[in-house]
């Protein structure tokens, strides 16, 4: 119900006990997350808003809910995540993400603007009202993530990003990542002010960062950061008055680090958050969402109600939108999980709005995911001359010394090596038994058919290719294999499917899950792209992999902006200088 005069005026007679409520919910445990307390009580709820906690007057409400004695928390936040990661539309991600009790999303759309721009932002928030959870928009600020150095199909430039901020689910201006800052490139400068300007809080991405360094990065107005894999990392974040958001994605598992440090030195929780930044649909499945952030800090020894105020309170406090979000006490939504533990955080009832929207680990109604415009079903758009021998690392000579990107287990970040290589028929040779793999980008969006190409440990393969169109932020096509015919022929599969994960070996296609929207969703269920995801995986460990979540892993070692290397269609990228440099360093 849109606010208005009148709204207020209800709520506030239904608060005074002279006008009845929609809901009454009686029987509660409640856990307030200003005081760190819990009190027994009732809520009352109007226009999907609490306005009364224990009134004294006897209630009279259209429905009343006993919540039988168990502990009401406020909804829980995912503090920054990309929803394109999960593989599925928002409306598809609702069965995944609500019955965990995550009932608000801060999104940074960056992955769909890439591919569409401003109009593929705007589809995918079409009807975002219809859902079961929240959204607000983290205005992406940085799109393409790295001009100059990639291909991408759209772009946001000041003046849409000034426009997207006014709007009312607009929380902030997205993730800058550091060559924006530590360049003084005055574009995103400009982005920063326009947010401030809006009254809205500037995102961080400081991944790599030293003292001085963040120095600057704090000097920017950048007011946050979920890149901190080391305890002593955060730590530096909190000194600078950077906020810190504990991340616990597929492939960034950092909780465990964090909180242990966080534990073991006696910090303060206030500034501290959780974020999930990018998720497979079968781990939030099986493990959770932001509930497993809070269970696996709880499990670490931080007190149950200390967690929950870093899925809520201090999200919502952070995002200025306290007013609104992050507690149970009149005036803010009536967004809240009901649970039989605060050690156990398992959810049994979701509500959102005053309304039951998960009941023991189900959503009460399944959305459908169709509905998107047609140009986004046609976004890939591969060079007609492409072929097996794009794949190809040319060079005379016997041997290479070459440039290797290296996997770093559980995180995104990698490290560069350089290895000798044999050369045969003028094309140096991956090295299979040493786990050195090609890796290739290939531009999909038919602007000039660029195909970048170098070396990768990590991936384990023994033959054959995989492939996504899922490749951070630019979304080319990335293939990680063992043969250039193989890779060639993953491309044209994913290209044949407008999008996709394939796996390929001996020129055969063993698997496709396809992703025909933005070459990043599918328009099926969750449990359908679960169900074609393990498939994918399993051939993935078929063919020698042996990564907890490979297709994650891959949509990331393609990224410009994580040090210490990145791959686009451009080649082979140096993060920190923020360069092309070759992949072939010496021949002899």
């Amino acid at each position: 119900m849109k606010e208005s005069v009148e709204s207020l005026a209800q709520e506030l007679r239904v608060a005074s006990g002279i006008e009845q409520a929609d809901l009454h919910i009686t029987n509660l445990q409640i856990v307030d997350v200003f005081t760190e307390t819990v009190f027994p009580g009732s809520m009352v709820v109007k226009n999907g808003k609490i306005v009364a906690i224990n009134p004294t007057w006897e209630v009279k409400a259209n429905n009343t809910f006993d919540a039988e004695g168990r502990y009401a928390v406020p909804g829980f936040m995912d503090a920054h995540v990309h929803i394109e990661p999960t593989l599925l539309t928002p409306q598809a991600l609702s069965s995944v993400i609500v019955p965990w009790g995550t009932t608000v999303m801060f999104v940074d759309a960056m992955e769909i603007a890439n591919v569409a721009g401003l109009s593929g932002l705007q589809a995918l928030l079409s009807n975002i009202e219809e859902l079961p959870y929240r959204i607000f928009l983290e205005v992406s600020s940085r799109v393409p993530t790295a001009p100059g150095l990639e291909t991408t199909g759209g772009e946001l430039g000041l003046v849409e990003v000034a426009e997207l901020l006014k709007l009312d689910i607009s929380s902030s201006l997205g993730e800058l990542d550091p060559s924006k800052i530590l360049g003084i490139r005055e574009e995103y400068l400009a982005k920063i002010l326009s947010a401030r300007a809006q009254g809205k809080i500037a995102n961080g991405h400081a991944i790599g960062l030293n003292w001085d360094q963040l120095n600057v990065y704090a000097a920017a107005g950048l007011s946050d950061d979920h890149e901190s894999v080391t305890y002593d990392e955060l730590f530096e974040r909190l000194r600078l008055g950077i906020k810190a958001l504990i991340r616990e994605g597929s492939t960034e598992r950092n909780v465990e680090a964090l909180v242990k440090g966080v534990l073991e030195n006696h910090v303060p929780t206030e500034n501290l958050m959780f974020c999930t930044d990018d998720k497979h649909v079968i781990d939030i499945a099986s493990e959770g969402h932001i509930s497993y952030n809070i269970q696996k800090s709880i499990d670490l020894g931080l007190e149950p109600i200390t967690a929950i105020k870093m899925a809520t309170i201090n999200i919502a406090k952070h995002f200025r939108l306290d007013h609104l979000l992050g507690a149970l006490t009149p005036g803010r939504y009536a967004d809240f999980v009901l649970l039989d533990s605060l050690d156990k955080i398992k959810p049994v009832y979701v509500f959102k709005d005053g309304k039951i929207v998960a009941e023991s680990g189900k959503l009460r109604q399944e959305l459908s995911g169709n509905g998107f415009p047609e140009f986004l079903n046609s976004t890939v758009k591969l060079s007609p001359k492409l072929s097996p021998e794009d794949f190809a690392v040319l060079a005379e000579g016997e041997r290479a010394k070459v440039q290797v990107i290296n996997l770093y287990p559980d995180q995104i970040i990698n490290f560069a090596t350089q290895e000798w290589l044999e050369i045969s028929s003028g094309e140096v040779k991956p090295f299979i038994d040493k786990d050195i793999l090609k890796l290739a980008v290939v531009e999909r969006y038919g602007k000039n058919g660029r195909v970048g190409v170098t070396f990768v440990r990590g991936f384990n393969l023994k033959s054959g290719a995989l492939a996504s169109s899922v490749s951070h932020d630019h979304h080319n096509l990335v293939i990680v294999g063992t043969n250039d015919e193989d890779m060639y022929l993953a491309a044209q599969e994913i290209a044949r499917n407008q999008g996709g994960l394939v796996a390929v070996q001996n020129g055969q296609v063993l698997g496709v899950l396809p992703l025909p929207i933005g070459g990043l969703m599918s328009p099926l269920s969750a449990d359908l792209v679960m169900q074609q995801l393990n498939s994918m995986n399993e051939l993935a460990i078929g063919l020698g992999c042996d990564l907890p979540a490979p297709f994650m892993t891959l949509s990331f070692i393609s990224l410009p902006t994580v040090p210490e290397l990145g791959l686009t269609d451009y080649g082979l990228i140096d993060v920190l200088k923020h360069k092309v440099i070759p992949s072939v360093l010496e021949i002899i």
